[in-house]
């Protein structure tokens, strides 16, 4: 493997289990049970399967903008609050 894949391989490691990301699918969960959403209904508002919220929420997949902005949406929650507490 090159140098460069083995380098974008551990930083995508890394950003998967960071404090950030942990924090980001702990938002989303609240989020999903304050809406009162299974994951299956979350799943099928933004055209997806069960399993793949369901690896979302517990971090082992990452989002990328566009399905975060879906999945906002889908919640009734603005995305920017999100972020800004991601900041923080």
């Amino acid at each position: 493997m090159c140098l460069l894949l083995r380098k974008l391989k551990s930083i995508t490691l890394k950003t998967l289990r960071s404090r950030r990301h942990r924090a980001l699918c702990a938002t989303l969960i609240e989020a999903r049970k304050l809406a009162g959403l299974s994951q299956h209904e979350l799943a099928s508002r933004v055209k997806t399967s069960q399993t793949v919220i369901a690896r979302i929420e517990i971090g082992e997949r990452r989002i990328d903008v566009i399905e975060f902005l879906d999945l906002a949406r889908a919640l009734r929650v603005d995305p920017r609050e999100i972020l800004t507490q991601l900041m923080e």
